[in-house]
Parts: C-alpha cells; sequence; structure tokens
C-alpha cells in the first residue's frame, strides 16, 4: 500500500478475526477511542456514508476535545473512513485530517492499520508532534485487548 502525502500511520496484527475487531471498533468506541487515563463519550456515530461522527474526549485534569466529523465510507468488516472536513449537513470547517482504518484478515487474526491524512505539511506535522505514533499506538492496543478478549470467549 502506498502511502499519501502528509499521511502518519500505525499497523499492528490483533488476534481476532475482522468481523470481531469490527464489532468492537463499531459498537465500544468510548472503551478504547483515548488513550487512558483519557475518556471518549460519543455524541452520535452513524457509520454510513454523510453519517455525523461527534464526540468529546475529556483528559484526567478535566481538559475536553471535542471532535465533529463526517463519515466518508464503511465497508463492514474490512474498512471505515472519515473527515473532519466537515460537520453534519456537509458544512464545512477548517480541516484537520482523514481518518482511514482497515481491517485485512491475516491468518486467524487481523492487520490492522490506522492512517491519519493531512492536507499540507504543517497540520502533518502538528498531528506528529501532538504525539500521533504514541497516542494512536495506546488505542489501538486498547481495541487489540477487547477484541482479543471477545474472541476468546464469543462475545
Amino acid at each position: 500500500m502506498t502511502e499519501a502525502p502528509f499521511e502518519l500511520a500505525i499497523e499492528r496484527y490483533i488476534d481476532a478475526p475482522p468481523e470481531t475487531v469490527f464489532a468492537v471498533w463499531t459498537q465500544r468506541p468510548e472503551e478504547w477511542w483515548a488513550p487512558k487515563p483519557w475518556t471518549t463519550k460519543i455524541i452520535e456515530q452513524d457509520l454510513r456514508p454523510g453519517g455525523r461522527s461527534a464526540m468529546i474526549m475529556t483528559g484526567p485534569d478535566g481538559a475536553s476535545s471535542p471532535m465533529e466529523g463526517v463519515v466518508l465510507e464503511v465497508v463492514p468488516n474490512r474498512r471505515i473512513v472519515f473527515t473532519n472536513a466537515f460537520t453534519a449537513g456537509w458544512v464545512p470547517q477548517t480541516p484537520f485530517m482523514v481518518g482511514i482504518f482497515t481491517l485485512t484478515p491475516e491468518g486467524k487474526g487481523t492487520r490492522y492499520r490506522a492512517a491519519s491524512r493531512h492536507w499540507d505539511e504543517a497540520t502533518h506535522r502538528q498531528h506528529e508532534a501532538m504525539g500521533f505514533t504514541q497516542g494512536w499506538s495506546i488505542v489501538a492496543d486498547q481495541l487489540a485487548a477487547l477484541a482479543e478478549a471477545a474472541a476468546r470467549t464469543g462475545t
């Protein structure tokens, strides 16, 4: 897979089938989306093209970071794409990124890839300096732990 300009990405193997990873990704984001001890509150997550994606991440000191965007693509068990270039109803806002999450079958598990594409080098560098690799790796680990537990217990 060729990287796009201004892309940051992490990958990891998750010892659970793509269907389980997708179910946890879509149904349990409040449990894994923010690096602990941060928390996530989902306002709305309409997983269809054009659907609203809105959440608030809150840190242990009470600082919060609202995020609003639009879902661009959902391929069940394989891919989710969203952007914050728009709010619901296609209202433009200052764009930061496009998030692309892919789930590729690998053996009995899943190759998980989370990528963030940016419009320009300045935003790319800003996201990198914010701790993209560490933060997105932590949440991928949290997602993996939940998906692997669900695969072991069949839940």
